[in-house]
């Protein structure tokens, strides 16, 4: 009797919480949302502008030779393969490590394995996505790729923190055309 009472209060207020008035008290007014559009805006140029000096800082380091994409993705071809050109709608196979810009490693195919995605469809960074269709089966490359292009904000909630730089190192296996 008494979870019969408890369920049935849980129901009525999962209800009431999820009314459209409830969400229409979220919504920030569009006047309200303008007077703080150019901060925020100004805020994040000056955040992108000291993840790129961290990068640059980076490569002068490691002495790299790298090529920097409009949408601000680094990449290096160190090893040319020998294989077909990768394109939207493949699915890829490779191998591949993943670290911070302090060396830290967050993940790699020696530990889970091989990472296959179709190319163009989510589901990865969109750095990697970007990253992927420069490249051709057999190439060996390298990603360094800005938080808003990887993950973000809130980082992946396990190896990668809040507004992490990270640092891809992958081997293109293989392609499969559909």
């Amino acid at each position: 009797m008494i979870k019969q009472i408890l369920f049935y209060f849980l129901i009525v207020f999962l209800f009431f919480s999820c009314s459209d008035e409830n969400k229409k008290l979220t919504m920030i007014p569009k006047e309200e949302f303008k007077k703080y559009k150019t901060p925020l805006e100004k805020a994040n140029r000056g955040l992108v502008k000291i993840d790129k000096d961290r990068i640059d800082a980076y490569v002068k380091r490691r002495k790299w030779q790298m090529q920097e994409t409009k949408a601000g993705l680094r990449y290096m071809i160190y090893e040319k393969g020998e294989g077909e050109k990768i394109e939207a709608g493949d699915v890829v196979e490779l191998k591949y490590v993943v670290e911070l810009l302090d060396g830290s490693l967050c993940y790699s195919s020696d530990s889970l394995g091989v990472k296959s995605f179709r190319v163009g469809q989510g589901g990865v960074e969109a750095g990697l996505e970007e990253g992927i269709l420069l490249l051709n089966v057999g190439d060996k490359a390298r990603f360094i790729i800005l938080p808003f292009m990887a993950h973000s904000l809130l980082g992946d909630f396990d190896k990668i923190p809040p507004r992490s730089i990270i640092v891809y190192d992958i081997e293109v296996l293989r392609k499969i055309h559909y």
